[in-house]
């Protein structure tokens, strides 16, 4: 009892209560405003933050009547709920974000995990109650996927995403092979904050566009119609391609969100390189580093290469229970 009270006191110090009811105030005069509705955009994005620091408040309200009250029950659970969010206090942490699952070395088995992935993923949207949509797939020739590229809108998204950043390795029996050999599938994970219009500029000349017929599911009624996009930025050479929804317009808004995520980690990776002599050794999102084991044969198992985290129920984890590694590693991480 005593140390979750003192618990509960050092974060009610940290939260720092009269600038968020400062900026609580900030926006509602702003919202008083004609013109503030004009752009719906940042009108939403303004309101999502006053939601957020409502039900701060709010928290720290409670926290405040349990230290008063001395009673505890129910004082764990709130407290797990708000550190969390101290670990989720990185510049884009707040933002949605775009993930990316690529399959790598395997053959059909790699393609097969890149979607058993993409599965996992998607049902631990489902339990955050995030919203998610595909921007870009591409479908595997035997089995699975190649690549797919989501778009996920909902609270602190890309702080709990992305340290799912990297390598994840399955061990299973083949179903692809016909003595049903053991077989170990990589797949990469990427993970990039969705940057806001004003944080990355792009030039229209910079940009070179190329739409083409729909190839995927979203093409299916538009195959008259070049409804899929390709962009190029000029100056960095990264290439995008969106082409699940239907019309043009909207894969064209999509190839723009995900440019500017690939700019601003263009940019990130640069700079952390030149860093690395202060502060040791970049490691990127590359095939070498490895994050996370899934074991299906011959015994079954989850672990996490850098928590040291694992559980042996890896249908619940496959099934998108990921909070037990996932907490873990933003806890880790700071």
């Amino acid at each position: 009892m005593e140390e979750e009270i003192s618990r509960a006191k050092i974060l009610l110090e940290k939260l720092d209560i009269n600038a968020k009811k400062v900026r609580i105030n900030e926006i509602e005069a702003e919202s008083m405003a004609p013109e503030f509705w004009k752009d719906t955009k940042g009108a939403s994005l303004k309101m999502k933050e006053l939601a957020a620091l409502q039900k701060e408040i709010e928290n720290a309200r409670r926290l405040s009547e349990f230290i008063e009250s001395k009673n505890t029950t129910g004082l764990n659970s709130l407290l797990s709920e708000m550190e969390i969010y101290f670990y989720l206090s990185g510049s884009y942490d707040k933002n949605n974000a775009i993930m990316t699952i690529h399959a790598g070395q395997g053959g059909a088995d790699a393609m097969d995990w890149a979607s058993m992935l993409f599965r996992m993923y998607t049902r631990y949207f489902e339990k955050k109650g995030w919203k998610y949509d595909v921007l870009d797939e591409t479908a595997g020739e035997e089995a699975g996927l190649k690549s797919v590229t989501i778009a996920v809108e909902g609270d602190h998204v890309y702080g709990y995403l992305r340290e799912e950043q990297g390598v994840h390795r399955l061990v299973r029996l083949s179903p692809f092979n016909a003595d049903n050999l053991r077989h170990t599938s990589f797949a990469l994970v990427e993970v990039l904050p969705e940057i806001e219009s004003s944080d990355i500029e792009i030039k229209e000349d910079d940009l070179e566009w190329e739409f083409f017929r729909a190839s995927s599911h979203g093409g299916q009624n538009v195959q008259k119609v070049s409804s899929a996009v390709r962009l190029r930025h000029k100056p960095t050479g990264i290439v995008v391609t969106c082409q699940t929804e239907r019309y043009q317009v909207q894969n064209r808004e999509n190839a723009l969100k995900l440019l500017k995520a690939k700019i601003w980690a263009k940019e990130q990776e640069k700079r952390k390189e030149e860093e690395k002599g202060l502060k040791g050794e970049y490691k990127a999102p590359s095939w070498g580093n490895q994050i996370r084991s899934y074991v299906l044969h011959p015994y079954q198992m989850v672990k996490d290469l850098r928590t040291k985290i694992e559980t042996s129920n890896i249908q619940a984890v496959l099934d998108g229970d990921l909070d037990l590694f996932i907490d873990a590693e933003l806890k880790s991480s700071h």
